[in-house]
């Protein structure tokens, strides 16, 4: 069988894959479209066209500007400065964290390293949830309630970063780390010098898991920083929803603003985090 017949007999295979991921597609969006549409109609007609569902469903008419102004007049935009402040700062430090300590357990050999290695596996295996409340009232035995700081602190050692960062470290071949030895560099030259350069997809990746570990996260700051200056993007969004009504126009728009940010994040990185995920694991 010649390659040109071969290539026409997968041709329909292929437009069935092709027409089936569009499919897939247009129905994991349609509750988006829809969302964003509520978020453009009188809060009155939000659910007016659910059933049956019509052209009316996806097109906003009437048209109002309602739900922007509510929510431009809310918390809501100090709350998106504030998850933008806190993350951008947990990516910052965390990376200073986790690429070092990534580097020791890949590269140094200590006595206890593989147990210490244990404990971080352990570390992201264990809901963050369930240690919330208990780690909060550390933190406020602390004074570390009601800040910036307290917010970040458990963001950034992540243990998903650490292991993802180490696999990525282990595949760089030991010939350039004895190299860089006997040139004369220490163990951070190697680590800034060699390490770092070959490992920029492992980096992105690992700056993108502790991205979305903060920017979704709910619990935590609601337990330690109930403040309303500290107040985080998902936190009021969820304030929209009050105990005798709820604005579902300004909790559709939030929403979907607080969810653009890490889309275009991760769409502008997809290829380093890709090469990051590939190598992941195939060392051990």
């Amino acid at each position: 069988m010649s390659m040109s017949t071969a290539a026409i007999r997968r041709r329909p295979v292929r437009v069935l894959l092709l027409v089936a991921a569009i499919a897939a597609s247009v129905y994991a969006l349609l509750p988006l479209a829809w969302a964003a549409v509520g978020a453009f109609r009188p809060e009155s007609d939000i659910f007016r066209f659910m059933d049956p569902l019509s052209w009316q469903s996806f097109v906003p008419v009437p048209f109002t500007f309602d739900n922007v102004r509510t929510v431009l007049e809310s918390s809501f935009p100090l709350a998106l400065g504030n998850s933008l402040l806190v993350t951008v700062l947990t990516v910052v430090i965390g990376l200073a964290v986790c690429i070092p300590a990534a580097f020791a357990l890949s590269a140094l050999e200590f006595r206890g390293r593989n147990v210490v290695f244990a404990v971080i596996l352990v570390s992201f295996l264990i809901p963050f949830d369930s240690i919330a409340i208990p780690l909060s009232s550390t933190f406020r035995t602390l004074q570390l309630q009601d800040s910036f700081l307290g917010i970040l602190l458990p963001g950034i050692a992540n243990g998903l970063a650490i292991f993802q960062l180490r696999q990525f470290f282990l595949s760089i071949p030991a010939e350039l780390k004895e190299a860089a030895r006997i040139d004369g560099l220490g163990w951070f030259g190697i680590m800034r010098r060699v390490y770092m350069p070959l490992a920029t997809p492992a980096i992105i990746g690992a700056a993108l898991l502790l991205f979305v570990f903060q920017w979704q996260s709910y619990l935590w700051p609601l337990l330690v920083a109930p403040d309303p200056q500290f107040v985080l993007a998902p936190i009021a969004i969820a304030n929209y929803a009050g105990e005798h009504s709820v604005a579902y126009g300004a909790i559709f728009l939030a929403g979907i603003v607080t969810a653009l940010v890490p889309l275009a994040v991760l769409l502008f990185t997809q290829r380093y985090f890709t090469a990051s995920i590939a190598t992941t694991g195939s060392k051990g």
